[in-house]
């Protein structure tokens, strides 16, 4: 076929860049080294939809994406009768601690006019529960002697967001974006992998597959998840950027959700940084948990995203879950690591790069960091208007692009996801 445009990678962010251009006219081939769309570190997410980000532009970002999962079949105009990843409605409670950023947060969701509650420490205690409303800040391994005990009297408040909530199907989400943009004409090449990238002087020309297949168009988008940075090696576009990602190794693992916080029984989504997890409750009577990347937790960076321990281990098994039982200690543990292991292309602040680069035609969608799942509807519509940009010969880097969003009518500037910007005070960690 004849391509405007090649997306490099086909997990819900690639999937969703796909369909935007394809909406916008441009005949679009979607590549991917794996079997299909969503199958790589997209079918392992928490797929948890909230807004609490550190960055005004990240928090917005994230209220605006919100109301496309919210019915993901109309945002997509999909056909009668298709199988639609659903949005599940589930509150995120965010716990308070020295750790957490709630001042920040707040001052945000009051500018854009995030819907929130504060919960002060009884009324935490009234509406659940089942959580364990000591200090236990700050994070600790369980092979520390102060592990598990409280650091003070205090016991902790939070705020809560009643309109989070979860996407029930990761992989059928991406799936469902590349399949809409489909029928508006993209193609989708699975088995695909990218070897070189192609150029004629400071232009990209195309790609060249492992096959030794050429295919040329005149623009590129590395969407590549945890492959991205090898391929902005390929296309030697690194030197010129500020913030650098690489694929971090990630452990979530899934337990039986107690009496008093399944999703039938009043459970919630919990962002805990004073013990160092979040948790949610799932499907089918369990509970996932995962770590906040606390200073006690070592940071497990993979060189090669092709060759990686895919197993749970003993070690993260433990961290998470022993520290979860501190804040919710009826839960039942298994005896044996349950869950699995994915990368994350974690960015150097925790936030994306959604850009141009230093070479013409040539767009990244990376440094997803494990917290951009939600915001894959507006990821793909940053993409089509970084590229219309372009092509009309704006210079986004001088002259930044705005997108206004639907929701709420306010401008979210694409120069906060700038490979050129001075790294963003965040949470540092995949909750960004």
């Amino acid at each position: 076929m004849d391509t405007d445009a090649i997306v490099i990678g086909a997990g819900v962010i690639g999937s969703a860049t796909t369909f935007e251009l394809a909406k916008q006219g441009h005949r679009v081939l979607s590549v991917d080294a794996g079997p299909g769309a969503g199958m790589g570190s997209t079918s392992s997410s928490s797929a948890i939809i909230r807004f609490n980000y550190s960055t005004y532009d990240s928090v917005l970002t994230s209220w605006e994406a919100a109301a496309a999962w919210q019915d993901l079949a109309a945002y997509l105009d999909a056909p009668a009768g298709a199988a639609v990843a659903q949005f599940v409605p589930c509150p995120l409670l965010s716990l308070d601690a020295p750790e957490s950023n709630r001042g920040k947060v707040l001052t945000l969701f009051d500018r854009i006019g995030v819907v929130y509650e504060t919960l002060d420490p009884d009324e935490l205690a009234a509406r659940f529960p089942a959580l364990d409303g000591r200090d236990f800040s700050p994070p600790r391994t369980a092979d520390d002697p102060a592990f598990g005990t409280p650091s003070n009297e205090r016991r902790v408040g939070g705020y809560l967001m009643p309109d989070a909530g979860f996407i029930d199907d990761p992989m059928l989400a991406a799936q469902n974006f590349m399949a809409a943009g489909q029928a508006l004409g993209a193609q989708l090449r699975s088995g695909a992998e990218v070897v070189a990238i192609a150029r004629d002087g400071n232009q990209v020309t195309g790609v060249e597959l492992a096959t030794g297949e050429r295919i040329e168009a005149p623009v590129v988008i590395n969407a590549a998840g945890p492959g991205s940075r090898r391929l902005n090696a390929l296309a030697g576009v690194a030197a010129d950027m500020n913030i650098g990602h690489r694929p971090l190794r990630q452990e979530v693992h899934v337990v039986s959700a107690p009496a008093g916080f399944t999703l039938d029984d009043g459970g919630a989504t919990i962002t805990d940084a004073g013990t160092g997890t979040y948790f949610r409750p799932h499907l089918g009577g369990t509970l996932l948990v995962g770590s906040t990347e606390p200073e006690c937790d070592p940071l497990d960076w993979v060189e090669d995203p092709d060759d990686y321990n895919e197993r749970p281990t003993v070690d993260w098994f433990q961290r998470n879950t022993y520290r979860l039982a501190c804040r919710l200690p009826t839960v039942g543990l298994p005896s044996q690591p349950t869950g699995l292991a994915a990368l994350y292309d974690a960015s150097d602040d925790w936030v994306p790069i959604y850009d141009r680069s230093s070479l013409v035609g040539y767009y990244q969608a990376v440094g997803t960091s494990g917290n951009q799942f939600k915001n894959a509807p507006m990821a793909g519509v940053f993409m089509a208007e970084l590229v219309a940009a372009g092509i009309a010969g704006r210079d986004h880097d001088r002259q930044p692009v705005q997108v206004v969003g639907a929701r709420t009518g306010l401008s979210i500037d694409l120069s906060s996801f700038s490979r050129l910007r001075t790294p963003s005070v965040t949470a540092g960690n995949v909750l960004g």
